[in-house]
């Protein structure tokens, strides 16, 4: 199928322009649906509950309205709501539908080595790091301030702190460097950049995975 719809379903508004941008560049014949909820994210951070049944209930209604719309696969693209994107995907055996750190996780479990994993959303380092393999050696980072550069509109500043971060972990012996989130794969270049790594980012590795499953 050369023209899948795929579901791009964001918790936060700062995941939108990278996986937008990889699909354009990685797999442009694929029909691209966007579904942004950045209530999710403020709810996850301020209330405290955690990811309960009305957090379940409220992702299940996202991907049901997807796939009423013809989408052939969805992927969400924020990294802290793990167990809600497994239940949704036990619902749907007939299509893929992905972790936005699943593809990744995938890869970086190819790595010899420590890995670097660096989050700028403090709940992505509790709900993420259980989902490697036992046999990856996780070190790990959270860039305080970068989420809140990048509400700013300092891009530039975000950055910044995310290569910071890299630097100290390639360091502290790193192999490999892991960006947990969507909105941090504009930083990938420079990190690359600074550190002299291997990269992996969540959209580049979501992407590839999605066109390998549907056949694109």
């Amino acid at each position: 199928m050369s023209h899948p719809r795929i579901a791009l379903i964001h918790a936060l508004a700062h995941s939108v322009e990278p996986i937008n941008a990889e699909m354009a560049r990685a797999w442009p014949e694929a029909i691209r649906m966007n579904l942004l909820d950045d209530s999710l994210s403020a709810d996850l951070a301020c209330e405290g509950r955690g990811l309960d049944e009305a957090m379940h209930h409220r992702f299940e209604a996202l991907a049901a309205y997807a796939e009423s719309t013809g989408a052939r696969a969805i992927l969400f693209t924020c990294s802290a709501f793990g167990p809600c994107i497994e239940a949704v995907a036990a619902r749907r055996p007939h299509m893929p539908v992905l972790k936005p750190n699943e593809a990744m996780v995938a890869d970086v479990a190819k790595v010899q080595g420590p890995v670097g994993l660096i989050a700028s959303f403090g709940p992505t380092l509790v709900s993420m790091p259980p989902e490697f393999p036992a046999s990856v050696a996780l070190r790990t980072a959270l860039v305080e301030g970068a989420m809140q550069a990048l509400n700013r509109g300092e891009a530039e500043l975000h950055d910044d702190l995310v290569v910071e971060a890299a630097r100290d972990l390639a360091s502290a012996g790193c192999r490999a460097i892991a960006l947990a989130q969507f909105s941090m794969a504009r930083a990938a270049a420079a990190v690359a950049k600074a550190t002299g790594l291997p990269v992996f980012t969540t959209p580049g590795s979501a992407v590839e995975r999605l066109r390998r499953e549907l056949g694109g």
